[in-house]
């Protein structure tokens, strides 16, 4: 893990304020909520698929759209079941 992203995601209130957007919009579209959110920010460990989803958000190689996409795709093969 590079230098930079372990001192993002060791201060990620930091960087999130530093983006400049809520607790809300940043942590909705990974998939959780404001609250829980709020609890990583806090000190709780992030876990790693939430960490490599903030990641790759971060650096660019997927978007809130993307990550809409595949909620909604999960969503309808859990409805299909």
């Amino acid at each position: 893990m590079s230098k930079n992203l372990k001192l993002m995601l060791s201060n990620i209130a930091d960087h999130r304020k530093k983006i400049g957007v809520n607790q809300q919009t940043f942590w909705s579209p990974l998939g959780v909520t404001q609250s829980g959110g709020s609890r990583y920010e806090s000190g709780r460990n992030l876990p790693k698929p939430v960490a490599l989803l903030v990641a790759l958000r971060d650096s660019g190689k997927i978007t809130d759209a993307d990550l809409a996409a595949a909620s909604a795709a999960l969503a309808k093969a859990k409805s299909k079941k």
